[in-house]
């Protein structure tokens, strides 16, 4: 009997201290009523918080993505109190939106030796409950563990993905510069259908309904049917865009590479209201009830009348204003080429607060779970987190 339980206690310290007895990663929350999983927070890329933020907007933490080559143009995802964001050294990462903390990387490949090239990240992170989904600048489409940071499954396309990926049914959509709009089943990456345009897909697709919207080099609106993968309308534009689309119901809103600024019936494929600007657009607009405000690159945020297009205000900076804009509650916050991120009024464009890097914020604001996240181009990658201390 003795001999009996030295064997249990030798077994039961065996087992305390085998990788086998190591608890599994626990499963993420999955994304929220106030989270930011997308782009541009959800399939009508309307770039409108769903959480609050501070009056008074302070540093939380600065989180250095890599000691070289880490620069940040990737916008990031924030769910289930965590921070989700990928560089241009390869690397997709996870943080603790509290600490910074990194819980786990991926690389987009294994680098054969130290020094190698591995591709960068330059699209938008999105999320759902188990998953991240990000395209690389070799073409390669990754689905990740939420979890633990493993791969999932790769779908390779021929070009460099810079489309953020959006969500319908079971199924995820994003755009190639292979000319191409996929659409996988997210489960496992197989190939539903492609699209093919006549250029290249920057955007991410919108999506309103069983209709996704392709706006990209080939000067073109696409209005894409989710289901079949054919075309139901295409409106020619005539200028070719970088922006992705902002939808609401019928109403679609995007700035072009040719200084405008669209209102677009897309059910009649017809122009509402134009506003011409100085200089193109690559920043996609934040839309809200009664404001659409769009970055350019003349140095400017610009508050348009949703209704007729009207400028409400315009908002100079030192350097191109390539960063989308995020509307919370009364304020918008953009980053610029000038190394600031922006703080304004929403109704009056008055400066209210901003940040200063030194290095261009080309990535958009995040804004989640009372949280605003973004990245700069430092060479080191810093990603801060603002809120309230």
């Amino acid at each position: 009997m003795k001999k009996i339980l030295q064997f249990a206690m030798l077994l039961l310290v065996v087992l305390s201290i085998s990788p086998l007895a190591a608890a599994p990663p626990a499963a993420p929350k999955p994304p929220g009523p106030e989270s930011w999983p997308t782009f541009r927070n959800g399939n009508q890329q309307l770039g409108v918080a769903t959480t609050k933020l501070p009056a008074k907007l302070e540093k939380l933490w600065v989180h250095k993505a890599g000691e070289k080559d880490g620069m940040i143009k990737s916008t990031a995802a924030i769910a289930g109190g965590r921070v989700y964001a990928a560089s241009l050294n390869g690397e997709v990462f996870c943080l603790d939106l509290k600490t910074g903390k990194r819980q786990w990387t991926y690389q987009s490949q294994k680098p054969a030796k130290p020094d190698a090239f591995i591709p960068g990240f330059k699209a938008a992170v999105a999320v759902t409950a188990d998953t991240v989904y990000i395209g690389d600048e070799e073409g390669m489409f990754h689905a990740i563990d939420r979890a633990s940071g493993e791969g999932k499954w790769k779908f390779e396309t021929a070009a460099e993905i810079v489309s953020c990926a959006s969500f319908y049914e079971d199924k995820v959509v994003f755009g190639s510069h292979d000319n191409s709009l996929y659409c996988l089943n997210a489960a496992d990456g197989t190939k539903v259908w492609q699209y093919m345009t006549q250029g290249m897909v920057n955007c991410s697709p919108a999506i309103m309904g069983d209709h996704t919207f392709v706006t990209g080099c080939d000067e073109h609106l696409r209005v894409i049917n989710l289901k079949t993968g054919q075309q139901d309308i295409d409106m020619p534009l005539g200028i070719y865009l970088i922006a992705s689309p902002a939808v609401v119901e019928n109403m679609l809103y995007v700035g072009t590479h040719g200084n405008e600024v669209l209102a677009i019936d897309w059910k009649q494929s017809t122009k509402i209201w134009t506003y011409t600007g100085t200089s193109p657009y690559h920043s996609s607009a934040a839309v809200n009830d009664k404001y659409v405000v769009v970055g350019a690159q003349d140095k400017k945020l610009y508050c348009l009348d949703r209704n007729s297009g009207a400028p409400v205000w315009i908002f100079s900076t030192k350097g191109h204003v390539d960063s989308s804009p995020v509307i919370v509650d009364d304020r918008v916050f953009v980053g610029s080429n000038d190394g600031n991120v922006y703080g304004l009024s929403l109704d009056t464009g008055k400066e209210v607060w901003r940040y200063t890097d030194g290095r261009p914020f080309t990535a958009s604001p995040a804004v989640g779970e009372g949280c605003l996240v973004i990245g700069s181009e430092s060479n080191t990658g810093n990603i801060y987190c603002f809120g309230a201390k």
